[in-house]
Parts: structure tokens; C-alpha cells; sequence
């Protein structure tokens, strides 16, 4: 059985390892982690012979700025993988290097916020990896649920992990982990259960600036919310007052420039912007929120260099996983922090994506139904929308 976070936080606190599974990105992968400034050699030596993976480290990225980790050599092109920088080795206090003292004596140094460019080596036998700013609420990882997990038992925002396998070397199963776990006395808690820790004690967004628009479905409050993490201004457009109401009309819509002001025909993102606003109107009460997240989250650049994939004969799924990309990179986190700010207390969510109403569910927002958008197919839009549904899962009758 999965434990709560707290009581991870209790073990970490008290210098133990927990377990943790990576239950966000449908590869379901098992941690083994311990805070850096309390790790040893026993742990270390744990990790290797139970884990099995690369014994890695998560920090900040102040603090890899600090310690002048540059990142690892490599194209750039690898999402799937942490923002590895180069090995390192602790330059006093050492021998070899691989022996899991001197190890656990590295990643010592790592978290010792007294440590200065000067107290390591490169290349070494420890992996450092620099965590996202917005910690797994931005990017569910490792490498960020190892900083955000240290942080919150009050220790230094470093932690050392170790990817488990199973006997043959393949990535452990979820029963594999738990198996482990429960063997060691480990507690053991998911990814998803951590990102809705943070969700539900701090706050991610503020209200920036606030209007009205009149539309041509009508007038809509604009709220700019902006992130404090990446600082992103993401538009909310409001009608009515959402709080009178235990579930509303809502949209969670990412940015979408080529469908949505240039009326492109290869995706039906311009047309579910208008239909729902639409539904929204006629309810008589709605939220629209429009996240700055173009090409399901590559960004607009790459989302060109996908069209071209697209034009010589990939599917949309297959050209973002060409470019180094998951097939889809969004995360709804921030959506939920917004619908919170204004008070919604439950959605009759727009969508015909499964993965949004699973999402909001997991961050605290309850979903009452799910509204289908049911967009006319062209023939341009044709393979889009079946790459949508048979390759993403979305809920299309086509």
C-alpha cells in the first residue's frame, strides 16, 4: 500500500530512504531516495545492490549554478531523460571514487551549502542532475521530486536516488517497488500524491491584471494570471460569477497560434476555442482557461519543426517523439491552481481528452462530467484527429 507523503517526510526527517513511484507519465518507474546532507555509505550501497539504476543526485538549479555544473554534453534532444550535468567527484576525502564512502562523501559535499566550485572534480562516479524551479508540479521527475521531497522535510534541497530494476534489468513493475518497499520497512508514496501535496499547501499563481471583453458570444471578465515559478501570463476568460455554483462550465484550452488566430484547417484547436466559449455563454456561467503551452508543450518553434514531420508523412504523435519530445509535454497543474483562485469548486469539464478530467481529479478538482466537443472532420484535419485518438486516446467519434 502507497503511504502519505507526510509520513515520507517523517523518514526523510529522521535519515531514512523511502521509495517513490513515478505514476505521471504512463512509464510507471520506482525510486529509491534519501536526502543528500543525511545519506551513507550503507545507503548508498543499498541503492546499488537493491535499486540496481544509476545512484544520481537531484538539486536546485541554484545550486548546480553555484557549483558550476555545466550541463552534460549531449544534442538537447532527449526530454524523456533529467537535465543531467557533467559527474563529479568530491576533491577531498576520497579515494577512487567509486566505493560507496566515497560516494556517499561526494553527495555530502553536493548538499553542503558550504561547498564552493573549489570542493569538487570532473568527471567522477556521481551523477548530478539540475531540478526544474517549479519542482514536480511543473515536472513530475525525479530529479525534482528528490529536491521538492528534501525541501519539505527541512534539509537542504538535494536528494540522492536510484532507479530500481527487476532481476533481469528491466524497469520494475509497480508491484516490484512495492515489493521492495514493504520487504525494507520503505514507505513508499506516488508521484501524483506529491504534486497534490504541494498543490493543496502553497500557491503557484497570482492575479496580475483584470478587464472585461465583449465577444461575440458575450461579455467575459479577462483575468491575467501569471505563474511564479516561470513567471508565464496565462489569459482566463470568466462569464458569470463561478462561486454561486457547485460545478461549472470550464475549459482548460492550451495555446494553440496557428488554430486559434490563424485559422488553421490540420488541427480543430481554433473551433474547440469557439465552441466552448459557446457552451459557456448559453450555461450562463463559465471558465475558459488558456495556457500558454503551444504544441501540447514543445513550444512554438518546435511546433513548426513538427509540421514539417507532418508533411512528409508522420502523424503529430510521431513527429513530436522525433524531435527528442513525450508525445505530449502538457502539464494542467497551473489550470488547477487557477480554478482554486476563483473559487470553482467543481467542473463539467469541456473535453475530449481522458487525460484532463484524470489530471484534474488528481489535483484536488472534482469533475462532475465531462462536455464532449464534437468538431466537424475535414480533410485536412482528418489524420490530426485520428492520430488524436488512436495514438493520445482522446474521445473522438470519427
Amino acid at each position: 500500500m502507497f503511504t502519505s507523503v507526510q509520513q515520507a517526510l517523517d523518514t526523510l526527517r529522521e535519515g531514512g530512504m523511502i521509495a517513490f513511484f513515478d505514476d505521471e507519465r504512463g512509464h510507471g518507474t520506482g525510486h529509491l531516495m534519501a536526502s543528500a546532507e543525511r545519506v551513507t555509505p550503507d545507503m548508498v550501497n543499498f541503492m546499488a545492490r537493491h535499486a540496481l539504476g544509476i545512484v544520481s543526485v537531484g538539486l536546485s538549479a541554484e545550486r548546480a549554478d553555484d557549483l558550476g555544473l555545466n550541463p552534460m554534453a549531449g544534442d538537447g534532444r532527449n526530454s524523456r531523460c533529467e537535465d543531467f550535468t557533467v559527474s563529479v567527484e568530491a576533491r577531498k576525502n576520497v579515494s577512487t571514487g567509486i566505493s560507496t564512502a566515497d560516494r556517499a562523501t561526494t553527495i555530502r559535499v553536493l548538499a553542503d551549502p558550504g561547498s564552493t566550485v573549489a570542493d569538487l572534480v570532473s568527471p567522477g562516479h556521481v551523477f548530478p542532475a539540475r531540478a526544474h524551479r517549479g519542482g514536480v508540479v511543473l515536472r513530475p521527475r525525479a530529479a525534482e521530486a528528490c529536491v521538492d521531497l528534501a525541501r519539505l522535510a527541512g534539509q537542504q534541497p538535494c536528494g540522492v536516488w536510484c532507479a530500481i530494476l527487476d532481476a533481469e534489468g528491466a524497469i520494475a513493475t509497480q508491484e516490484t517497488v512495492q515489493a521492495l518497499a514493504t520487504d525494507h520497512g520503505l514507505p513508499y508514496v506516488k508521484m501524483s500524491e506529491l504534486v497534490r501535496h504541494r498543490l493543496e499547501r502553497e500557491s503557484f499563481v497570482e492575479l496580475a491584471s483584470e478587464g472585461t471583453v465583449e465577444t461575440a458570444f458575450g461579455e467575459f471578465r479577462l483575468a491575467i494570471y501569471r505563474s511564479r515559478i516561470d513567471g508565464t501570463s496565462h489569459p482566463v476568460l470568466v462569464h458569470g460569477d463561478p462561486t454561486a455554483y457547485e460545478s461549472i462550465v470550464a475549459r482548460i484550452h492550451s495555446q494553440c497560434l496557428t488554430g486559434d488566430v490563424f485559422h488553421s484547417l490540420r488541427c480543430d484547436c481554433g473551433d474547440q476555442l469557439n465552441e466552448s466559449l459557446r457552451k459557456m455563454a448559453e450555461a450562463g456561467c463559465g471558465v475558459l482557461v488558456y495556457l500558454r503551452q503551444e504544441g501540447r508543450g514543445i513550444g512554438l518553434v518546435n511546433k513548426v519543426r513538427a509540421y514539417a514531420l507532418q508533411d512528409v508523412g508522420s502523424d503529430t504523435v510521431e513527429a513530436n517523439l522525433a524531435l527528442g519530445f513525450e508525445a505530449d509535454e502538457r502539464s494542467f497543474a497551473t489550470a488547477a491552481q487557477i480554478f482554486r483562485s476563483l473559487g470553482v469548486r467543481g467542473l463539467k469539464l469541456i473535453t475530449n481528452n481522458e487525460h484532463k478530467l484524470k489530471e484534474m481529479e488528481s489535483l484536488g478538482i472534482p469533475v462532475t462530467e465531462r462536455i464532449a466537443l464534437d468538431i466537424p472532420v475535414r480533410a485536412e484535419n482528418e489524420a490530426y484527429l485520428r492520430a488524436k485518438k488512436n495514438r493520445l486516446g482522446h474521445l473522438l467519434d470519427i
